[in-house]
């Protein structure tokens, strides 16, 4: 492999991306990364296929607990620093910078660049929580934080508060510097759209190494079993709603065909590239979405426009007190979910970062920082005032299932909502719909992130490459649901949040290359006059 310069920043020509790529059957494959991840892979499905569901769940259980518990202060400090640093580089002479370069044209729509980032990111997670999370804190369902007293005025104000902290700014820092660092250096440097790139500042050409194959490794492995359980997940989610609303029996043959059909949507999607794919699917997930807050909030607008303001002040009072570890009282509330939380956004973030930073071109640092982070924790505070809101309310008035019972089957809570609202059978159909399109969209934009990775960072894989892993993703949920169903899927996902440890360290590393990056586009900002006269 050729030397590459010594002035990374301002020449890296030299490389060639798939210089050490293999192309067969239609594939164009980085052979290390892409032989490795797939045989990860087939070993932990035939591992699968012997041992226990249970016992694997114990065992990656007490992994993961292990690093909570023992990390949970550095979890909660790091993800802090990100917020920080993040908002350094917003207000900074970084900010002007554009990714792409100065004469770069954003490829999408504000719009469409913002459905999609919010699809890929979270959307489905809205869904899902939406309901669950407030209810969870206000009833003492699992904890509460700071141990307030539940069921009181205290308690909402913190359910509320402690929510929105949890789906807020935090979050979207650590995606968001993922994404900035996998954009700059792909489109203002030349590198190939792969972790390792953002690492040549530090290591050189020892990116191009092993070292930067593990990386890419770690990066695939995360993505895959993370989509692969949020896909079981949600096919469990949307088969009790499909239950629910229809009156039928669907069990695992339901929940099979439910991944066949996401995972089939999902193929042709990825096929069609994310102009003719993602970016669709993402506005019509955006008009459903905004629809759905529209007629939820109307019918329940008494509840709503007290429960707005109130949600960001709770966030406003509560950021500070969240975020700080130290001296707490309620700590196992806040492994359980704080630190989970931090875990998880880390291990999501090689994918999401990556999809965020391939739809990014043309956008400046400022704008991108201001778009990532503020404007999806604006949407979840609204979103969740709404439909937390309304589920507090019904369980303080004793309204419906929530307000009899409590939380019961949290895959339900957001339909036991509905059933006690105007046109309920509607917008419990309405949100089966969405759910089933934020799995496709999850899934393909997931498919197109790990078709760059294994193919050396190119951005457009062969076709016969993104159906492999789209199909891939699709039969990891379906192998781990067929044959150890909640357990497997459990297991897994505390395995993928296990990775956020080293991802961590990795995420630290990537705020020092960055700054060196664009530190040295600052200079050729700054030494273009007839910029610096209109910027």
């Amino acid at each position: 492999m050729d030397s590459k310069s010594k002035k990374y920043s301002i020449d890296t020509t030299d490389y060639q991306v798939g210089q050490d790529n293999i192309q067969k059957w239609g594939f164009d494959i980085h052979n290390p990364v892409f032989g490795i991840s797939a045989g990860f892979i087939l070993l932990f499905l035939t591992t699968l296929m012997i041992v226990d569901p249970n016992t694997a769940k114990d065992a990656l259980n007490g992994l993961k607990n292990s690093i909570i518990n023992g990390f949970d202060t550095f979890f909660m400090w790091s993800t802090n620093f990100f917020v920080l640093f993040s908002l350094v580089l917003l207000l900074s002479p970084f900010g002007k910078i554009r990714i792409g370069g100065k004469e770069a044209k954003a490829e999408h729509s504000t719009v469409s660049w913002l459905a999609m980032l919010f699809a890929a990111g979270m959307g489905i997670g809205l869904l899902f929580w939406g309901v669950a999370e407030p209810v969870a804190y206000f009833t003492d369902w699992w904890g509460t934080p700071f141990n307030v007293e539940p069921y009181t005025p205290e308690a909402k104000a913190l359910a509320m508060g402690s929510t929105i902290f949890h789906w807020g700014i935090h979050g979207w820092a650590i995606y968001a510097i993922v994404a900035l660092s996998l954009a700059f250096f792909t489109y203002n440097k030349g590198l190939p759209l792969s972790i390792r790139s953002v690492f040549y500042p530090i290591f050189g050409d020892r990116a191009w190494g092993w070292l930067g194959h593990v990386i890419d490794i770690l990066a695939v492995l995360a993505t895959l079993f993370g989509l692969a359980t949020s896909l079981g997940l949600g096919a469990q989610q949307a088969t009790s709603g499909i239950n629910h609303v229809f009156g039928t029996d669907g069990g695992i043959g339901m929940q099979l065909t439910v991944i066949a059909f996401v995972t089939m949507i999902a193929i042709v999607s990825v096929i069609r590239g994310i102009d003719g794919g993602v970016k669709v699917l993402s506005n019509i997930n955006m008009l459903f979405a905004f629809a759905l807050l529209l007629f939820v909030g109307y019918v329940g607008f008494d509840v709503v426009k007290l429960s707005i303001p109130e949600t960001f002040i709770a966030y406003a009072e509560n950021i500070i007190g969240l975020s700080n570890p130290h001296g707490r009282e309620d700590t196992t509330w806040m492994h359980g979910w704080t630190v989970f939380y931090w875990a998880w956004w880390i291990s999501w973030s090689p994918f999401v970062g990556m999809f965020i930073a391939r739809i990014s071109k043309g956008r400046t640092v400022r704008e991108f920082l201001l778009a990532v982070i503020f404007i999806p924790t604006l949407v979840t505070i609204i979103w969740m005032a709404v439909f937390g809101g309304i589920a507090i309310d019904q369980v303080v008035n004793k309204v419906g299932e929530l307000g009899a019972n409590g939380l019961t089957d949290i895959s339900l809570s957001l339909f036991h909502v509905y059933d006690a609202l105007p046109f309920g059978s509607v917008i419990s159909v309405l949100s089966i719909i969405l759910i089933l399109i934020f799995f496709i969209t999850s899934s393909d934009s997931g498919s197109l992130v790990i078709d760059s990775i294994t193919s050396g960072g190119k951005i457009d894989a062969p076709v016969p490459q993104r159906i492999f892993w789209a199909t891939v993703e699709g039969a990891i949920a379906g192998v781990m649901l067929w044959v150890g169903g909640k357990e497997a899927l459990q297991a897994l996902q505390s395995g993928v949040v296990a990775t956020a440890l080293p991802f961590t360290f990795v995420l630290l590393l990537m705020c020092v290359s960055l700054v060196k990056g664009l530190n040295s586009e600052l200079a050729l900002y700054t030494n273009d006059k007839k910029f610096t006269k209109t910027a």
